[in-house]
């Protein structure tokens, strides 16, 4: 049997993800005919193909989805051995400041107890990061990796791994007009102004928190630009607008004042981590690594995924 290379099924696993050689190179940081060049070698050495690819989709073959279900945990497996080798290895220790933005998802939380049960030695600092400046505390050192919202288009950054995909709500006041509607279409969102993030946070990136514009190109208005999530949701619950936040960031802040409604016909939101391109270390790719183990263990068994030891004791910090 001809032996199996390693990168060939990182190729693959991302591909399968993706289903679009586009993005899958993106993330492995290669060209897109270096990951055709990697599935062919994949497929010549198991002898069939795993993948289809026509002009309007990519799609796994059936044979491509169950080589995908058995590889996925081993690969997993492997990866979690490769990091328990290292860290006895180089004895990982020292302290991580991670940030995040809006509110600790559930898979961060169970990203950082999973790291923190592989690295005791290892102390780490929790710091909330603001919607006007979210690249900021990296750039100044107050901290070593950072997950925020996608798109990060920043050439001194590295994005990934990345976190799920999640659906949008509209936080709007109980008085508002679409307070009582079961969901939400992306083209309502031209009868209500948006609250969005201040600068500095890049253009771009405020626009797909708050998008100027609907799918069909109707104008939305721009309600108050706000620093915090919490400045978004008091203007909210205020009645000066309409605020868009992803499920878990919504269902993490249910209260009395707020209604929370369904939006779909826009693209999903997600997280990703992003460290500073060039700061490489022991520390940040053992914690890259725990991320990816439990979002693929999340997304495998997704209604039991849970964290695998208790949250690690940290030093909670608020930037200004």
């Amino acid at each position: 049997m001809r032996s199996l290379e390693m990168r060939e099924l990182e190729c693959f696993l991302v591909l399968a993800e993706e289903l679009h050689f586009g993005r899958t190179a993106e993330r492995l940081y290669v060209s897109q005919s270096r990951v055709s060049q990697l599935l062919r070698s994949l497929e010549s050495r198991i002898g069939a193909r795993l993948v289809e690819r026509t002009s309007r989709r990519v799609a796994l073959t059936p044979l491509g989805s169950r080589f995908l279900e058995r590889l996925r945990p081993a690969y997993g497996l492997l990866g979690e051995a490769v990091d328990e080798a290292r860290a006895a290895a180089r004895c990982v220790a020292g302290r991580l400041r991670l940030g995040f933005l809006g509110s600790a998802s559930h898979l961060m939380t169970a990203a950082l107890g999973l790291f923190h049960a592989r690295h005791p030695r290892v102390e780490t600092d929790i710091v909330e990061i603001t919607m006007a400046d979210p690249f900021g505390p990296l750039r100044r050192g107050e901290v070593d990796a950072a997950v925020v919202l996608l798109p990060v288009a920043e050439p001194d950054l590295v994005v990934g791994p990345c976190f799920e995909e999640q659906p949008w709500t509209l936080a709007v006041s109980p008085r508002h007009p679409l307070a009582g509607r079961g969901t939400l279409d992306a083209e309502d969102l031209a009868d209500c102004p948006l609250i969005a993030a201040a600068p500095p946070a890049p253009g771009y990136w405020r626009d797909h928190q708050a998008p100027p514009r609907t799918p069909e190109g109707r104008t939305v208005a721009r309600g108050p630009a706000v620093a915090t999530l919490q400045e978004g949701l008091a203007n909210a619950a205020a009645g000066r607008g309409a605020m868009l936040l992803c499920r878990p960031t919504a269902e993490a802040h249910a209260r009395a004042d707020i209604v929370f409604v369904p939006v779909t016909g826009l693209p999903p939101s997600e997280l990703a981590m992003v460290r500073l391109r060039g700061s490489n270390s022991a520390l940040l790719d053992a914690f890259a690594r725990t991320v990816e183990s439990s979002v693929h263990s999340f997304r495998a068994h997704p209604f039991t995924a849970a964290p695998s030891a208790k949250p690690p004791p940290s030093r909670r910090a608020m930037s200004t």
